[in-house]
């Protein structure tokens, strides 16, 4: 029995010995790959606690989430022989969770060394080596980021690393204080001829505008001008038109009127042909006579008044 108590304290002292040594703690966003005897195990474990062989087995976690790697202080030296130093250049990049048992077996935990550290110092002094310092530092400085984050991917993909390469950010090299101070006399004397050129242009800007508006002007008077004459031509023409409807309506009434009198008159001269009979003439002249009475004296009234009726009468009976 005494033994017995002594092999179980001996076990519980192992356990509360190994037990904190076996339980451990991965963080989120990681997973955790374990070596036992130095030899990479095949399985790994994810957030929260797992269990592990203590003493024998010691684990690591490896980032499966978006990640930032800085590189600092980088030399290089140019196509002319100029040294230039880039401060910093970030890799925001991400290890794919079903290539990081392969990863970490063939590159080992810091892989990112290799792939991301080592390899933007390659690729920078690559860069410098084949350009100039103003292309370097001027002319081609937008493009060295895309070209440093192609190159990064087509090697991780091409050993099948698991790495995605997202992002390269690139700070402006530090160049010699002389040719430094050259750079910018250059830039400023570029500002002051970009100011003269736009200052330029816009002057030019505004004589443009006042030609336009100056056209734009004389355009509209003439077609004011224009729609005026044509204004007074219609009206002319209108006036024109009401006067010719005027004489046309004069001649219709002065003709109707003459119409109206040639008609009466030939209706009075009808009439003056049917009424002019010779009895009415007869009736008429003794209507005449009986009007202009006189008293008359004398011994030749009966011949005084037959030789009027012997001439009326003589046609008469001949």
């Amino acid at each position: 029995v005494k033994y017995l108590k002594m092999l179980f304290q001996i076990v519980m002292g192992c356990l509360a010995v190994c037990l904190p040594l076996a339980v451990h703690h991965i963080s989120e966003g990681h997973v955790g790959v374990y070596y036992t005897g130095g030899a990479l195990l095949e399985k790994y474990t994810t957030a929260g606690y797992n269990v592990m062989y203590p003493i024998i087995t010691r684990y690591h976690e490896v980032q499966i989430t978006i990640q930032t790697d800085e590189v600092r202080d980088i030399p290089c030296g140019t196509r002319g022989g100029a040294m230039i130093m880039f401060d910093k250049i970030e890799v925001v990049n991400v290890l794919k969770k079903d290539h990081v048992i392969n990863t970490v077996r063939r590159y080992g935990i810091n892989y990112d060394k290799i792939w991301i550290f080592d390899k933007i110092h390659h690729e920078i002094n690559q860069f410098c080596s084949q350009h100039s310092l103003q292309e370097v530092y001027i002319e081609k400085f937008d493009t060295v980021d895309d070209r440093i984050r192609e190159a990064l991917q087509k090697d991780c993909s091409s050993y099948d690393t698991g790495i995605e390469v997202i992002a390269v950010r690139v700070t402006k090299p530090r160049v010699p204080e002389v040719v430094r101070r050259n750079y910018e006399e250059m830039e400023a004397q570029k500002t002051q001829l970009m100011i003269a050129t736009e200052r330029q242009r816009v002057v030019e800007k505004e004589a443009e505008t006042e030609r336009r508006r100056a056209k734009i002007e004389a355009e509209k008077v003439a077609e004011v001008a224009a729609i005026r004459k044509q204004q007074e031509i219609m009206e002319q023409e209108a006036m024109r038109d009401m006067s010719l409807i005027q004489d046309d309506m004069n001649v219709h009434h002065e003709r109707a009127l003459a119409d109206a009198r040639t008609y009466r008159l030939l209706q009075v001269a009808e009439a003056n042909r049917r009424l002019l009979t010779p009895a009415f003439l007869e009736y008429q002249r003794y209507v005449h006579v009986a009007n202009n009475s006189h008293i008359v004296f004398g011994s030749a009234i009966p011949t005084m008044l037959g030789a009027p009726l012997a001439a009326a009468e003589g046609p008469r009976k001949g």
